[in-house]
């Protein structure tokens, strides 16, 4: 019998696994269903004819909206084309002439990529800007030395280890979905392999003065924007034209000063700060979620907030409207970019070499120094790995000297 029912978070979860794979349909796309496994698996799946279907990803990497936008995509597809993208180049033989490299990033593995990865048209990016040279190279003619060159290159220029690797996992997904799509035999990279990250002991914190003079350079910069509002409207006064609304005594001015704080406090990553949106704030309970579209590791984790956390929120929240973002862009979208604005501030506050991103690594630190254990950082920070955690270590040296005191006392 036909199971059908709305999809939900709390309908994928209700779903138990039974002795035989089964489905259940969804009444909003009705061509969408969730697919079961005895195992416990469970993966969104599309179907567009009576013999044919395509899986759209696993539950909970996947969400319920994600993929009825996943099934709604390959439904306009089959529409136009009679079947999804994917499937279509899935059936293509290896072409007389090859795409080069940017004919195939540009044309369906874009259309592709966008639709299934969070972060799709910056991979397309990516890869077209770091290996620009290899642009026009046809994809059976790109090889292992031409990508291992550019990669040195940028290396001898000082890019992190870690972003080079980023670079080829890159390049080596497009060139995956190439030979998967039949536009080359066989994968030219297979035996490139990613370079050992050794990250050290050296993490980027604030100490107690550069913490205090971050919050003044906030605090300052709040302070001028507000005599500068002010004496704006009294030019407009003077003239008997409008100015401009003034801010709440105990707001704040722009976006800037609850975002860093608020990364200061729960070490949110700049990415889940763009995408936070305020139902998944609850400040009756203390608490926001991190979802899984906006998360790195793509998993849903809850942060409590702390009293500044809270407070911050809650002043920000009486000016807007309470609902969508909670820091949109001036046109209400979702913000790109803070750089301006926090280059400013770390050269007010006479920051040297001090990212956004390091806020996370002060907020963890801290912790740390604080006594609290590894694993609870880990799921603070929603570290999908212990082994991220463990880079802050060597902050807790009274809890290693205390673990192995422990030792001798037994002998």
């Amino acid at each position: 019998m036909k199971v059908s029912r709305k999809l939900s978070p709390a309908v994928v979860e209700g779903a138990k696994p039974e002795g035989d794979p089964y489905r259940v349909w969804d009444t909003q796309v009705p061509q969408l269903f969730l697919r079961v496994q005895p195992s416990g698996v469970k993966s969104f799946n599309v179907q567009w004819s009576r013999t044919s279907s395509r899986s759209l990803g696993k539950w909970p990497g996947v969400t319920v909206e994600a993929a009825r936008k996943k099934a709604r995509d390959g439904l306009v597809e089959t529409d136009k084309h009679g079947a999804p993208l994917a499937v279509i180049q899935a059936s293509k033989p290896v072409a007389d002439k090859p795409l080069t490299l940017r004919e195939f990033v540009e044309g369906d593995y874009q259309e592709w990529v966008k639709h299934e990865l969070k972060r799709g048209t910056e991979a397309v990016n990516r890869i077209l800007s770091v290996f620009a040279k290899l642009a026009a190279t046809p994809l059976p003619d790109i090889d292992q030395k031409a990508v291992e060159s550019i990669i040195t290159a940028r290396r001898r220029k000082g890019v992190t280890t870690a972003t080079t690797n980023r670079d080829l996992a890159g390049i080596k997904a497009a060139l995956a979905k190439a030979v998967e799509w039949k536009l080359l035999k066989v994968h030219p990279l297979t035996g490139v392999k990613p370079s050992r990250v050794t990250t050290g002991n050296v993490v980027r914190y604030l100490t107690t003065d550069e913490a205090k003079a971050l919050r003044e350079a906030l605090a300052a910069r709040e302070a001028t924007r507000r005599a500068s509002r002010e004496r704006h409207n009294a030019w407009h006064e003077a003239r008997g034209t409008a100015g401009h609304p003034l801010w709440p005594d105990d707001g704040f001015t722009d976006h800037l000063a609850p975002m860093v704080l608020l990364a200061m406090n729960t070490g949110l990553r700049r990415g889940e700060l763009f995408g936070l949106e305020w139902k998944t704030v609850n400040l009756a309970a203390n608490m926001l979620t991190v979802t899984a579209a906006s998360a790195k590791s793509e998993k849903t984790r809850h942060v409590p907030l702390n009293i500044e956390a809270s407070d911050v929120l809650t002043r920000w929240k009486k000016q807007s409207d309470g609902t969508g973002l909670v820091f949109p862009s001036e046109g209400g979208a979702r913000m790109g970019s803070i750089k301006k604005s926090w280059a400013g501030l770390t050269t007010d506050a006479k920051l040297i070499d001090f990212r956004f991103h390091d806020l996370r690594h002060d907020f963890a630190s801290k912790l740390v120094m604080g006594g609290v254990d590894l694993n609870t950082v880990r799921e603070l920070l929603g570290h999908s790995d212990i082994k991220m955690t463990l880079r802050y270590a060597h902050l807790a040296p009274d809890h290693l000297a205390a673990a192995v005191a422990k030792l001798g006392a037994m002998q």
